[in-house]
Protein backbone atom coordinates (compact mmCIF):
# COMPACT_ATOMS: atom_id res chain seq x y z
CA UNK A 1 0.00 0.00 0.00
CA UNK A 2 1.56 3.45 -0.98
CA UNK A 3 2.80 5.62 2.11
CA UNK A 4 1.26 8.48 0.49
CA UNK A 5 -2.22 8.82 -0.52
CA UNK A 6 -3.58 12.16 -2.17
CA UNK A 7 -6.93 11.34 -0.49
CA UNK A 8 -5.85 10.74 3.15
CA UNK A 9 -2.06 12.54 3.59
CA UNK A 10 -3.53 15.46 5.21
CA UNK A 11 -4.86 14.55 8.50
CA UNK A 12 -6.00 18.59 9.76
CA UNK A 13 -8.16 20.40 7.78
CA UNK A 14 -6.47 23.43 7.00
CA UNK A 15 -8.20 26.57 5.63
CA UNK A 16 -6.10 28.84 4.00
CA UNK A 17 -6.98 27.34 0.55
CA UNK A 18 -6.25 24.57 -2.39
CA UNK A 19 -2.36 24.43 -3.76
CA UNK A 20 -2.07 22.24 -6.48
CA UNK A 21 1.03 20.16 -6.34
CA UNK A 22 3.23 20.69 -9.88
CA UNK A 23 5.52 18.40 -11.67
CA UNK A 24 8.16 21.13 -13.31
CA UNK A 25 8.84 18.82 -15.68
CA UNK A 26 5.92 18.64 -17.70
CA UNK A 27 3.24 21.29 -15.62
CA UNK A 28 0.88 18.20 -14.89
CA UNK A 29 -0.69 18.12 -11.53
CA UNK A 30 0.49 15.38 -9.07
CA UNK A 31 -2.26 16.53 -6.35
CA UNK A 32 -3.61 18.83 -4.17
CA UNK A 33 -2.71 20.32 -0.75
CA UNK A 34 -4.57 22.69 1.15
CA UNK A 35 -2.53 25.25 3.00
CA UNK A 36 -2.13 26.85 6.12
CA UNK A 37 -3.23 29.88 6.91
CA UNK A 38 -1.90 32.26 10.02
CA UNK A 39 -5.20 30.65 12.74
CA UNK A 40 -3.95 27.17 11.59
CA UNK A 41 -0.40 27.99 13.16
CA UNK A 42 -2.08 28.65 16.49
CA UNK A 43 -4.19 25.60 16.82
CA UNK A 44 -1.13 23.34 15.70
CA UNK A 45 1.09 24.52 18.09
CA UNK A 46 -1.16 24.54 20.52
CA UNK A 47 -1.99 21.02 20.33
CA UNK A 48 1.84 20.21 19.57
CA UNK A 49 2.47 21.79 23.21
CA UNK A 50 0.11 20.01 24.81
CA UNK A 51 1.16 16.94 23.34
CA UNK A 52 4.91 16.90 23.71
CA UNK A 53 4.73 17.43 27.65
CA UNK A 54 3.80 13.51 28.09
CA UNK A 55 6.33 12.74 25.01
CA UNK A 56 9.26 14.54 26.95
CA UNK A 57 8.42 12.11 30.34
CA UNK A 58 8.79 9.15 28.14
CA UNK A 59 11.91 6.81 28.57
CA UNK A 60 14.66 8.16 26.13
CA UNK A 61 14.68 4.17 24.78
CA UNK A 62 11.05 4.96 23.44
CA UNK A 63 11.88 7.46 21.57
CA UNK A 64 14.68 5.98 20.15
CA UNK A 65 12.73 3.08 19.11
CA UNK A 66 10.81 5.86 17.00
CA UNK A 67 13.56 7.30 15.89
CA UNK A 68 15.08 4.57 14.52
CA UNK A 69 11.73 3.25 13.00
CA UNK A 70 11.58 6.68 10.79
CA UNK A 71 15.34 5.76 9.66
CA UNK A 72 14.52 2.29 8.48
CA UNK A 73 10.98 3.36 6.57
CA UNK A 74 12.92 5.76 4.32
CA UNK A 75 14.62 2.70 3.06
CA UNK A 76 11.72 0.51 2.71
CA UNK A 77 9.64 3.38 1.00
CA UNK A 78 12.08 4.77 -1.01
CA UNK A 79 10.94 3.48 -4.42
CA UNK A 80 7.97 5.60 -3.66
CA UNK A 81 10.02 8.50 -1.85
CA UNK A 82 11.99 8.69 -5.04
CA UNK A 83 9.71 9.50 -7.52
CA UNK A 84 8.10 11.88 -5.25
CA UNK A 85 11.36 13.61 -5.28
CA UNK A 86 12.08 13.52 -8.22
CA UNK A 87 8.54 14.52 -9.70
CA UNK A 88 8.23 17.48 -7.56
CA UNK A 89 11.36 19.18 -6.92
CA UNK A 90 12.88 18.48 -10.34
CA UNK A 91 15.60 16.08 -8.74
CA UNK A 92 17.40 13.63 -10.98
CA UNK A 93 17.40 10.08 -9.18
CA UNK A 94 20.74 10.01 -8.00
CA UNK A 95 19.92 13.30 -6.14
CA UNK A 96 16.55 12.06 -4.69
CA UNK A 97 18.71 8.77 -3.42
CA UNK A 98 21.30 11.22 -1.28
CA UNK A 99 17.83 12.91 -0.05
CA UNK A 100 16.64 9.46 1.11
CA UNK A 101 20.31 8.62 2.56
CA UNK A 102 20.38 11.98 4.75
CA UNK A 103 16.90 11.41 6.02
CA UNK A 104 17.33 7.78 7.56
CA UNK A 105 21.13 8.68 8.51
CA UNK A 106 19.22 11.83 10.14
CA UNK A 107 16.84 9.83 12.35
CA UNK A 108 19.47 6.92 12.99
CA UNK A 109 21.78 10.45 14.29
CA UNK A 110 18.64 11.61 16.39
CA UNK A 111 18.13 8.57 17.98
CA UNK A 112 21.36 8.68 19.37
CA UNK A 113 20.60 11.95 20.80
CA UNK A 114 17.88 11.16 22.73
CA UNK A 115 20.40 8.56 25.37
CA UNK A 116 22.80 11.35 25.13
CA UNK A 117 24.40 12.43 28.50
CA UNK A 118 22.69 16.08 28.76
CA UNK A 119 24.52 17.75 31.93
CA UNK A 120 26.68 18.40 34.20
CA UNK A 121 27.28 18.42 38.44
CA UNK A 122 28.81 21.79 39.53
CA UNK A 123 30.85 22.57 42.40
CA UNK A 124 28.83 24.68 44.81
CA UNK A 125 29.59 27.08 48.05
CA UNK A 126 26.53 26.03 49.89
CA UNK A 127 25.71 22.21 50.99
CA UNK A 128 23.67 21.36 47.99
CA UNK A 129 23.99 18.85 45.35
CA UNK A 130 23.93 21.40 42.00
CA UNK A 131 23.81 20.33 38.69
CA UNK A 132 22.59 21.62 34.94
CA UNK A 133 20.57 19.87 32.82
CA UNK A 134 19.18 20.01 28.99
CA UNK A 135 15.07 20.06 29.11
CA UNK A 136 12.97 19.93 25.80
CA UNK A 137 12.50 23.88 24.62
CA UNK A 138 8.77 22.21 24.28
CA UNK A 139 7.85 23.30 20.57
CA UNK A 140 10.40 23.68 17.72
CA UNK A 141 9.21 25.49 14.73
CA UNK A 142 10.29 24.40 11.66
CA UNK A 143 10.36 26.37 8.29
CA UNK A 144 11.86 24.92 5.28
CA UNK A 145 12.72 25.34 1.27
CA UNK A 146 12.27 23.61 -2.04
CA UNK A 147 15.75 22.70 -3.28
CA UNK A 148 16.59 19.98 -0.68
CA UNK A 149 13.03 19.53 0.45
CA UNK A 150 13.52 16.05 2.51
CA UNK A 151 17.08 16.92 4.09
CA UNK A 152 16.06 20.23 5.18
CA UNK A 153 13.03 19.71 6.85
CA UNK A 154 14.34 16.20 8.58
CA UNK A 155 17.50 17.35 10.17
CA UNK A 156 15.56 19.62 12.12
CA UNK A 157 12.40 17.40 13.14
CA UNK A 158 14.51 14.09 13.86
CA UNK A 159 16.78 15.51 16.40
CA UNK A 160 13.84 18.22 17.46
CA UNK A 161 11.65 15.29 18.10
CA UNK A 162 14.37 12.68 19.48
CA UNK A 163 14.94 15.32 22.15
CA UNK A 164 11.29 15.64 23.43
CA UNK A 165 9.79 18.21 21.65
CA UNK A 166 6.82 19.03 19.61
CA UNK A 167 7.40 19.94 15.83
CA UNK A 168 5.61 22.59 13.88
CA UNK A 169 6.93 22.26 10.48
CA UNK A 170 5.76 24.90 7.07
CA UNK A 171 7.52 22.99 4.04
CA UNK A 172 7.79 25.21 0.61
CA UNK A 173 4.19 24.79 -1.28
CA UNK A 174 5.95 23.82 -4.02
CA UNK A 175 6.93 20.88 -2.01
CA UNK A 176 4.80 20.06 0.74
CA UNK A 177 4.57 16.42 0.21
CA UNK A 178 8.14 15.29 -0.24
CA UNK A 179 9.52 18.08 2.24
CA UNK A 180 6.44 17.80 4.76
CA UNK A 181 3.57 15.12 3.99
CA UNK A 182 6.17 12.42 3.67
CA UNK A 183 7.68 12.84 6.82
CA UNK A 184 3.97 13.02 8.76
CA UNK A 185 3.51 9.31 7.02
CA UNK A 186 7.04 8.17 7.08
CA UNK A 187 6.70 9.06 11.44
CA UNK A 188 2.95 8.04 11.67
CA UNK A 189 3.72 4.64 10.77
CA UNK A 190 6.81 4.46 13.02
CA UNK A 191 5.06 4.84 15.97
CA UNK A 192 5.10 9.14 16.58
CA UNK A 193 2.55 9.67 19.32
CA UNK A 194 -0.33 11.92 17.45
CA UNK A 195 -0.34 15.61 18.18
CA UNK A 196 3.69 15.94 18.17
CA UNK A 197 4.49 16.71 14.54
CA UNK A 198 2.23 19.13 12.44
CA UNK A 199 2.68 19.75 8.45
CA UNK A 200 1.61 23.16 7.70
CA UNK A 201 2.60 23.87 4.00
CA UNK A 202 2.00 27.47 3.68
CA UNK A 203 3.39 30.87 1.90
CA UNK A 204 4.75 34.06 3.98
CA UNK A 205 1.21 34.65 6.37
CA UNK A 206 1.83 31.38 8.10
CA UNK A 207 6.00 31.38 7.88
CA UNK A 208 5.33 34.93 9.86
CA UNK A 209 2.60 33.75 12.09
CA UNK A 210 4.98 30.60 13.77
CA UNK A 211 7.71 32.84 14.53
CA UNK A 212 5.26 35.08 16.54
CA UNK A 213 3.54 32.21 18.25
CA UNK A 214 4.34 32.19 21.70
CA UNK A 215 4.17 28.70 22.34
CA UNK A 216 7.00 28.30 19.60
CA UNK A 217 10.04 29.30 21.40
CA UNK A 218 12.62 28.10 19.30
CA UNK A 219 13.01 28.39 15.10
CA UNK A 220 15.06 26.12 12.58
CA UNK A 221 14.86 28.62 9.20
CA UNK A 222 16.45 27.39 5.64
CA UNK A 223 16.23 29.72 3.16
CA UNK A 224 17.10 32.84 1.70
CA UNK A 225 19.16 35.68 3.12
CA UNK A 226 16.62 37.92 2.47
CA UNK A 227 13.93 35.78 3.85
CA UNK A 228 16.38 34.77 7.35
CA UNK A 229 16.67 38.56 7.74
CA UNK A 230 13.22 39.07 8.66
CA UNK A 231 12.70 35.43 10.84
CA UNK A 232 15.77 36.65 12.98
CA UNK A 233 14.33 40.26 13.21
CA UNK A 234 11.18 38.67 14.01
CA UNK A 235 12.67 36.03 16.37
CA UNK A 236 14.25 38.72 18.54
CA UNK A 237 11.37 41.25 18.71
CA UNK A 238 9.66 38.00 20.25
CA UNK A 239 12.89 37.08 22.15
CA UNK A 240 13.14 33.52 20.46
CA UNK A 241 15.78 31.84 18.99
CA UNK A 242 15.96 31.39 15.49
CA UNK A 243 18.71 29.15 13.84
CA UNK A 244 19.23 30.32 10.36
CA UNK A 245 21.05 28.48 7.06
CA UNK A 246 20.85 30.79 4.63
CA UNK A 247 21.92 31.72 1.12
CA UNK A 248 26.16 31.50 -0.29
CA UNK A 249 27.91 32.22 -3.12
CA UNK A 250 30.86 29.62 -2.60
CA UNK A 251 33.86 30.06 -4.15
CA UNK A 252 36.00 26.83 -5.10
CA UNK A 253 39.82 27.90 -5.78
CA UNK A 254 41.61 25.77 -8.25
CA UNK A 255 45.68 26.48 -7.40
CA UNK A 256 48.17 26.00 -10.26
CA UNK A 257 49.52 22.36 -9.33
CA UNK A 258 45.41 21.22 -9.60
CA UNK A 259 45.24 18.05 -11.89
CA UNK A 260 42.65 19.91 -14.24
CA UNK A 261 41.96 16.29 -15.40
CA UNK A 262 40.29 15.43 -11.98
CA UNK A 263 39.08 18.94 -11.34
CA UNK A 264 37.14 19.94 -14.10
CA UNK A 265 34.68 16.63 -13.02
CA UNK A 266 34.45 18.35 -9.29
CA UNK A 267 34.47 21.59 -10.63
CA UNK A 268 31.08 20.96 -12.73
CA UNK A 269 29.20 19.21 -10.20
CA UNK A 270 29.83 22.16 -7.48
CA UNK A 271 27.83 24.22 -9.80
CA UNK A 272 25.17 21.88 -12.10
CA UNK A 273 24.32 19.13 -9.18
CA UNK A 274 20.60 19.55 -8.68
CA UNK A 275 20.24 22.50 -11.68
CA UNK A 276 22.77 24.84 -8.75
CA UNK A 277 19.66 25.09 -7.15
CA UNK A 278 21.43 24.43 -3.23
CA UNK A 279 22.74 26.70 -0.77
CA UNK A 280 26.41 25.57 -0.69
CA UNK A 281 26.40 25.17 -4.90
CA UNK A 282 30.17 26.67 -6.37
CA UNK A 283 28.97 30.33 -7.32
CA UNK A 284 32.56 31.22 -7.74
CA UNK A 285 35.56 29.16 -9.95
CA UNK A 286 38.90 31.21 -8.82
CA UNK A 287 41.70 29.66 -10.63
CA UNK A 288 45.29 30.26 -10.86
CA UNK A 289 46.14 32.09 -14.47
CA UNK A 290 48.51 29.54 -15.69
CA UNK A 291 45.62 27.33 -16.32
CA UNK A 292 42.72 29.66 -16.54
CA UNK A 293 41.83 29.52 -20.02
CA UNK A 294 42.41 25.34 -19.99
CA UNK A 295 39.74 25.52 -17.26
CA UNK A 296 37.43 27.56 -18.57
CA UNK A 297 37.73 25.63 -22.10
CA UNK A 298 37.18 22.33 -20.57
CA UNK A 299 34.32 23.67 -17.92
CA UNK A 300 32.37 24.74 -20.83
CA UNK A 301 33.39 21.53 -23.12
CA UNK A 302 31.63 19.57 -19.82
CA UNK A 303 28.76 21.58 -19.36
CA UNK A 304 28.09 21.20 -22.85
CA UNK A 305 27.83 17.62 -22.90
CA UNK A 306 25.85 17.27 -19.90
CA UNK A 307 22.03 16.22 -20.70
CA UNK A 308 18.71 18.24 -19.15
CA UNK A 309 15.52 16.94 -19.28
CA UNK A 310 12.51 15.15 -17.64
CA UNK A 311 14.12 13.31 -14.96
CA UNK A 312 11.53 10.89 -14.38
CA UNK A 313 11.55 9.91 -17.70
CA UNK A 314 14.58 10.61 -19.01
CA UNK A 315 17.89 9.77 -18.03
CA UNK A 316 19.59 13.11 -17.68
CA UNK A 317 22.42 15.35 -15.77
CA UNK A 318 20.09 18.25 -14.35
CA UNK A 319 16.21 18.52 -14.54
CA UNK A 320 13.97 21.45 -14.16
CA UNK A 321 14.45 24.93 -12.62
CA UNK A 322 11.69 24.93 -9.83
CA UNK A 323 9.86 27.49 -11.16
CA UNK A 324 9.43 29.99 -14.00
CA UNK A 325 10.01 32.78 -11.35
CA UNK A 326 13.14 31.06 -10.58
CA UNK A 327 13.94 30.86 -13.94
CA UNK A 328 13.67 34.37 -15.15
CA UNK A 329 15.54 35.35 -12.07
CA UNK A 330 18.81 33.06 -13.37
CA UNK A 331 18.78 34.33 -16.88
CA UNK A 332 18.47 37.69 -15.94
CA UNK A 333 21.59 37.74 -14.04
CA UNK A 334 23.19 35.56 -16.88
CA UNK A 335 21.94 38.31 -19.65
CA UNK A 336 23.00 41.26 -17.20
CA UNK A 337 26.67 39.55 -16.52
CA UNK A 338 27.08 39.18 -20.50
CA UNK A 339 26.20 43.07 -21.08
CA UNK A 340 28.56 43.67 -18.41
CA UNK A 341 31.56 42.53 -20.65
CA UNK A 342 31.54 38.90 -19.47
CA UNK A 343 31.89 36.50 -22.19
CA UNK A 344 29.61 33.24 -22.26
CA UNK A 345 31.43 30.00 -22.93
CA UNK A 346 28.85 27.60 -22.39
CA UNK A 347 24.76 27.49 -22.18
CA UNK A 348 22.79 30.73 -21.42
CA UNK A 349 19.55 29.30 -23.01
CA UNK A 350 16.47 27.53 -21.86
CA UNK A 351 13.91 25.41 -23.36
CA UNK A 352 10.69 26.16 -20.99
CA UNK A 353 12.21 25.31 -17.51
CA UNK A 354 14.85 23.57 -18.61
CA UNK A 355 18.31 25.67 -18.43
CA UNK A 356 21.56 24.68 -19.96
CA UNK A 357 24.40 24.60 -17.47
CA UNK A 358 26.33 27.63 -17.99
CA UNK A 359 29.66 29.22 -17.87
CA UNK A 360 30.97 32.43 -17.65
CA UNK A 361 34.33 33.59 -18.12
CA UNK A 362 35.88 37.40 -18.16
CA UNK A 363 34.37 38.37 -14.96
CA UNK A 364 34.94 40.09 -12.26
CA UNK A 365 33.65 42.56 -9.59
CA UNK A 366 30.99 44.08 -11.54
CA UNK A 367 29.73 40.97 -13.15
CA UNK A 368 26.15 40.04 -11.45
CA UNK A 369 25.88 36.35 -11.88
CA UNK A 370 29.50 36.13 -9.88
CA UNK A 371 28.76 38.97 -7.25
CA UNK A 372 25.31 37.48 -6.06
CA UNK A 373 23.65 33.75 -5.66
CA UNK A 374 22.51 32.75 -8.37
CA UNK A 375 20.70 29.97 -7.59
CA UNK A 376 21.22 27.87 -10.98
CA UNK A 377 23.16 25.82 -13.08
CA UNK A 378 25.48 28.77 -13.63
CA UNK A 379 29.38 28.51 -13.06
CA UNK A 380 31.47 32.29 -13.38
CA UNK A 381 35.23 31.74 -13.59
CA UNK A 382 37.90 34.24 -12.77
CA UNK A 383 41.57 33.86 -12.60
CA UNK A 384 44.10 34.90 -9.88
CA UNK A 385 47.70 35.69 -9.73
CA UNK A 386 48.87 34.73 -5.68
CA UNK A 387 47.72 33.38 -2.77
CA UNK A 388 46.90 36.44 -1.34
CA UNK A 389 44.92 37.52 -4.70
CA UNK A 390 42.84 34.07 -4.34
CA UNK A 391 42.15 34.33 -0.68
CA UNK A 392 40.82 38.01 -0.99
CA UNK A 393 38.88 37.48 -4.06
CA UNK A 394 37.37 33.96 -1.83
CA UNK A 395 36.87 36.16 1.50
CA UNK A 396 34.78 39.46 -0.58
CA UNK A 397 31.19 39.79 -0.59
CA UNK A 398 28.52 39.46 2.08
CA UNK A 399 28.47 35.40 2.67
CA UNK A 400 30.28 32.65 3.95
CA UNK A 401 29.02 29.01 3.76
CA UNK A 402 31.29 26.64 2.07
CA UNK A 403 34.80 26.87 0.30
CA UNK A 404 36.49 24.41 -1.89
CA UNK A 405 39.98 24.49 -2.48
CA UNK A 406 41.96 21.89 -5.14
CA UNK A 407 45.78 21.62 -4.94
CA UNK A 408 48.33 18.38 -4.68
CA UNK A 409 49.45 20.08 -1.78
CA UNK A 410 47.31 19.28 0.87
CA UNK A 411 49.07 21.89 3.92
CA UNK A 412 49.39 24.25 1.51
CA UNK A 413 45.36 23.95 1.02
CA UNK A 414 44.77 23.85 4.82
CA UNK A 415 46.59 27.27 4.94
CA UNK A 416 45.11 28.78 2.50
CA UNK A 417 41.56 28.15 4.31
CA UNK A 418 42.33 29.47 7.23
CA UNK A 419 42.78 32.79 6.01
CA UNK A 420 39.02 32.63 4.18
CA UNK A 421 36.19 33.31 6.95
CA UNK A 422 33.59 30.29 5.92
CA UNK A 423 31.35 27.76 8.25
CA UNK A 424 32.42 25.02 6.08
CA UNK A 425 35.75 23.93 4.08
CA UNK A 426 36.64 21.32 1.87
CA UNK A 427 40.53 20.39 0.69
CA UNK A 428 40.39 18.83 -2.77
CA UNK A 429 36.36 18.83 -2.82
CA UNK A 430 33.70 20.78 -4.47
CA UNK A 431 31.76 22.83 -1.75
CA UNK A 432 28.34 20.67 -1.90
CA UNK A 433 28.44 18.27 1.10
CA UNK A 434 26.61 17.08 3.27
CA UNK A 435 26.54 14.10 6.18
CA UNK A 436 24.07 13.73 9.07
CA UNK A 437 27.15 13.71 11.69
CA UNK A 438 28.63 17.02 10.77
CA UNK A 439 28.01 20.50 11.80
CA UNK A 440 26.18 22.73 9.03
CA UNK A 441 26.09 26.25 9.26
CA UNK A 442 27.72 29.20 7.46
CA UNK A 443 28.58 32.68 8.91
CA UNK A 444 27.78 36.62 7.92
CA UNK A 445 24.92 36.90 5.85
CA UNK A 446 24.71 32.81 5.17
CA UNK A 447 23.77 32.04 8.75
CA UNK A 448 24.13 31.99 12.31
CA UNK A 449 26.65 29.59 12.37
CA UNK A 450 26.99 25.92 12.78
CA UNK A 451 23.77 24.00 13.72
CA UNK A 452 22.88 20.22 12.63
CA UNK A 453 24.80 17.63 14.39
CA UNK A 454 25.35 16.39 17.57
CA UNK A 455 26.01 18.76 19.79
CA UNK A 456 24.53 21.62 17.96
CA UNK A 457 21.65 19.96 17.67
CA UNK A 458 21.68 19.77 21.64
CA UNK A 459 22.40 23.24 21.63
CA UNK A 460 19.64 24.11 19.23
CA UNK A 461 16.69 22.27 20.43
CA UNK A 462 16.83 22.31 24.14
CA UNK A 463 17.32 24.88 27.35
CA UNK A 464 19.77 24.69 29.93
CA UNK A 465 18.26 24.38 33.21
CA UNK A 466 20.16 24.36 36.15
CA UNK A 467 19.20 22.89 39.53
CA UNK A 468 20.16 22.36 43.38
CA UNK A 469 19.28 20.10 46.11
CA UNK A 470 19.59 20.21 49.64
CA UNK A 471 18.83 17.36 52.58
CA UNK A 472 17.51 20.92 54.83
CA UNK A 473 15.66 23.60 54.28
CA UNK A 474 17.89 26.40 54.11
CA UNK A 475 18.23 29.39 56.82
CA UNK A 476 18.34 32.88 55.69
CA UNK A 477 18.54 36.20 58.35
CA UNK A 478 15.24 36.88 57.91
Amino acid sequence: MPLLDPKTWQSRTLSGGEYVVTEPATGESLGAVTLAAAEDVATAARDARAAQAEWARAPHFVRAAVLRKAGDLFAAHADELRDWIVRESGSIPGKADFELHVAAQECYEAAALASRPTGQVLPSEAPRLSYTRRVPVGVVGVIAPFNAPLILSIRSVAPALALGNGVVLKPDPRTAVCGGLALAAVFAEAGLPEGLLHILPGGPEAGQALVADPLVPVISFTGSTAAGRAVGEAAGRHLKRAHLELGGNSALIVLEDADLDAVISTAAWGSFFHQGQICMTTGRHLVHASLYEEYVERLAAKADSLAVGDPYREQVHLGPIIDSAQLTKIHGLVESSTAHGAKLAAGGTHEKLFYRPTVIAGVDDTTPAYTEEVFGPVAPVRSFSALDEAAALAAAGPYGLSLGIVTRDTARGLDLAERIPTGIAHINDQTVNDEAVAPFGGIASSGTGARFGGEANLEAFTDVRWTTVRGDVAAYPF
